[in-house]
């Protein structure tokens, strides 16, 4: 897309100075003279991938006529000139550092996104989620702590966010008291040293 751009860009201004008309008349004399003469191919430059014929920023030969009728009118390629061939080097420039820089950074995102996983996964094992409650009778809490609220305290006092999948609370918890709620992650992910199992340390407190 960088090539197609940068070469249909170059050829409108060309078209607009009027160099079109002119340049057909200077490549080749005889592009308009007597009909039945074989003549030279001319080398172009073209500025998109054109089927059989060669990719974006190459150059290549062509039969004067082909360019004529064909490449040219429809923004293809441009004469392999020092004039043209300056802008399309100056625009691959522009171009091409940016493509390459694009499929850098996707593949750092993918090793960045597994270390985040990994610290985050660090951040719960080693934390503690601390929730007070008013209590009824003896240590029976007076509203059960659900798994949406476990979710949602866990991003705000550990900085993590975890879906409902990845926590296992089959009932809500309902008396004071420390839980080990199993946690459920991708295999990728190591465990912690010495643990079959990711746990979170839930502590219920009076309020």
């Amino acid at each position: 897309m960088a090539y197609t751009q940068c070469g249909r860009s170059i050829i409108r201004q060309i078209v607009q100075d009027g160099f079109a008309k002119k340049y057909d008349r200077l490549v080749n004399p005889l592009l308009y003279a007597g009909h039945g003469i074989r003549y030279k191919k001319l080398e172009i430059i073209l500025t998109t991938n054109v089927d059989k014929l060669g990719k974006a920023g190459q150059t290549v030969k062509v039969a004067p006529g082909y360019f004529r009728n064909y490449l040219m009118p429809n923004l293809l390629a441009l004469p392999n000139i020092e004039k043209f061939a300056f802008l399309i080097r100056e625009q691959r420039k522009i171009y091409e550092p940016k493509e390459a820089e694009e499929a850098t950074v996707l593949k750092e995102t993918a090793v960045d996104k597994m270390t985040e996983y990994k610290n985050a996964a660090k951040r719960l094992d080693k934390g503690k989620l601390v929730l007070r409650r008013y209590i009824k009778v003896d240590n029976e809490i007076r509203t059960p702590v659900t798994k949406d609220e476990i979710i949602s305290e866990v991003a705000r006092q550990l900085g993590v966010c975890i879906q409902p999948e990845n926590l296992h609370l089959p009932a809500p918890l309902s008396s004071l008291g420390e839980y080990e709620l199993p946690l459920r992650f991708p295999r990728s992910i190591p465990l912690p040293e010495g643990k079959i199992m990711r746990t979170l340390h839930v502590k219920i407190r009076r309020k």
